[in-house]
């Protein structure tokens, strides 16, 4: 069987994994079990419904302006579970603009217990 060159540098034969993208699997795995799922973390029905209504109402990025995709809340809801339905604590924003957000916001929160 040939052999393909892995991210890292490495030779592995074709349909396994090298230990660096084993590894990497593996904690992607565990961070992802231990966020829970969607709507243990509040993103519920009651959210979506809100979540559509507050798009129709406000359409524009409230950043840069452009068409807006998501709807972000300004406190996490980690932060301030009472205000997960508050549209005052809302905000329309596009995919990117929400991207860079969410990175800001996790560099910040790095090493830091919730």
């Amino acid at each position: 069987m040939p052999n393909v060159i892995c991210p890292c540098g490495y030779s592995v034969p074709k349909g396994t994994k090298c230990d660096c993208r084993q590894k990497a699997s593996t904690a992607r795995k565990a961070n992802d079990e231990s966020h829970g799922s969607a709507a243990s973390r509040g993103y519920d029905k009651d959210w979506f419904r809100l979540r559509a209504s507050f798009l129709a109402a406000n359409p524009i990025c409230c950043v840069c302006g452009s068409r807006a995709s998501h709807v972000d809340h300004i406190k996490s809801v980690r932060e301030a579970p009472l205000l997960r339905l508050a549209t005052s604590n809302l905000r329309s924003i596009c995919g990117p603009c929400h991207s860079r957000r969410t990175a800001r916001d996790q560099s910040q929160a790095w090493g830091k217990k919730g």
